[in-house]
């Protein structure tokens, strides 16, 4: 059918499915993608719309020659509970893997060790004391008072608002941390989850992230990451499940309004098109989300476009030889700061593809290629002895200028949640109020929540990570 614009309208459902509710979910992430298995499992029918040619969001892979090459790499942890949900949902668990017990080596460059980050069985925090006591890169004062201000991030409440304001890095400070010991450990695990040094983090987001990772469970911070390319687990998987769910899925469908109809539901328009609904996700970037969003839904709405963003840089490495034989590992005294092996993944078949993981990475993002080869192959020969002679077959870089939230003091009384002040509208997004950094996991937390406070609204509550009164 036409309407009076020659725009095709139609509602959510597909042809010939049964009546009922009717979702749209804008945005192919994590979050979306989630937010979309989770209604459609309750019943309500879906139309996912994605603007990007793929499902994934900024967690995908490409092609570069016969290379499948993830655009950054991409951890969980144990403690990751959603995302762990959302692997068994789209039934990808078994291609990436957890640890059996945190093991991290961890090389300095200007000192040639090698330390090793390890946990035992022992009950938290008696399971890290081993490897603290052992912990090469640190002096014996400095692992006594890393434990004591351990003790002191555990009696803090992430929660506390107070928390959001302070920085990280000055708690550390006050609590006797050396600028080695924040170089060493705190910042090792902290700028790889939080994508910010300790200076430039909320307090309260570190104190979330080493809580739950290092001072909840025994086996919370053992790490998993995808033995196939991501696209493989959110694209090819993610879409498989929703095809499976009954969620119809437009790609390159890009939405350029939402608008409330006469009878109280809404209206999501693309070039061309319309479709309608009595739910919208919308489950894009905060600076997205605050284009689309309808006069009068957030009592402040450019408080979102306050939520600044943080870049991470990824350095793509493909020798002729092996050169690493470990799967991964973490580097001090050098710009390196995670290395990973992907040769298998990408089906690399001779040599070695290494990918460096370089977070907060503001003074180099928009660097050119030719002087990040200078800077970042030379530090890979400190590295790895191996790499000395080695023919480098290909060197390239992806950027994500936009990869995270900026988890910086303050931020946390800017995230929205996920109900709106617009009934029927609601949001979707790691940057949203999920009490997580910008992760997978808070993405795909912040997709149930989405999908669970909509389930409420429509009186068809579910029993899943969250109850109602969460949502609310």
């Amino acid at each position: 059918m036409k309407s009076d614009d020659a725009r095709s309208e139609r509602t959510a459902d597909a042809e010939g499915r049964p009546g009922g509710a009717a979702a749209v979910v804008i945005g192919g992430g994590l979050a979306g993608i989630t937010a979309a298995l989770s209604l459609a499992d309750a019943g309500v029918r879906v139309t996912l719309l994605e603007g990007r040619p793929r499902l994934g969001g900024l967690a995908f892979s490409f092609r570069r020659g016969e290379l499948t090459v993830d655009n950054g790499q991409h951890v969980y942890l144990r403690c990751c509970t959603a995302y762990r949900w959302f692997l068994d949902r789209v039934g990808g668990a078994h291609l990436a893997p957890l640890q059996d017990r945190l093991d991290v080596p961890v090389l300095d460059a200007d000192r040639g060790r090698l330390g090793r980050l390890r946990r035992t069985a022992l009950p938290v925090p008696l399971h890290l004391a081993a490897s603290l006591a052992t912990y090469p890169h640190l002096s014996v004062a400095e692992r006594a008072r890393v434990g004591r201000a351990a003790l002191a991030l555990k009696g803090l409440d992430p929660a506390d608002p107070a928390l959001d304001g302070q920085d990280f890095g000055s708690w550390l400070a006050g609590h006797g941390q050396s600028a080695r010991a924040i170089e060493a450990l705190w910042d090792l695990v902290g700028v790889a989850t939080l994508n910010a040094v300790a200076g430039d983090a909320s307090l309260g987001l570190a104190a979330m992230v080493f809580k739950t990772g290092l001072l909840s469970e025994p086996g919370a911070a053992d790490i998993g990451w995808s033995r196939v390319p991501l696209g493989e687990l959110h694209d090819t998987l993610g879409r498989k499940a929703l095809d499976a769910a009954g969620v119809r899925t437009e790609l390159k469908a890009r939405v350029t309004s939402i608008s409330r109809t006469g009878e109280g539901g809404w209206r999501v328009d693309m070039p061309g098109e319309a479709v309608d609904a009595d739910t919208v996700v919308l489950a894009v970037p905060q600076h997205e989300a605050h284009d689309l969003l309808p006069d009068g839904a957030l009592d402040q709405p450019d408080r979102l476009l306050d939520i600044d963003n943080a870049p991470i840089l990824n350095v793509h490495v493909v020798y002729d030889r092996k050169v690493l034989k470990r799967p991964f590992f973490a580097a001090l005294g050098t710009p390196v700061q995670w290395v990973f092996d992907r040769t298998e993944a990408s089906g690399l078949t001779e040599g070695q593809y290494l990918a460096l993981s370089q977070s907060a990475a503001h003074d180099e993002i928009d660097a050119p290629v030719a002087a990040l080869r200078e800077r970042y192959l030379p530090e890979l020969e400190r590295l790895l002895p191996a790499a000395h002679g080695a023919e480098v077959r290909d060197f390239f870089v992806t950027r994500e200028r936009t990869a995270t939230f900026a988890p910086t003091p303050g931020v946390g009384r800017l995230r929205p949640g996920a109900r709106t002040k617009a009934p029927g509208l609601y949001l979707a997004g790691a940057w949203t109020a999920t009490g997580w950094p910008a992760t997978m996991e808070s993405a795909v937390r912040s997709g149930i929540s989405a999908a669970e406070a909509a389930l409420c609204a429509l009186d068809r509550p579910r029993d899943h990570l969250f109850a109602c009164e969460e949502a609310a």
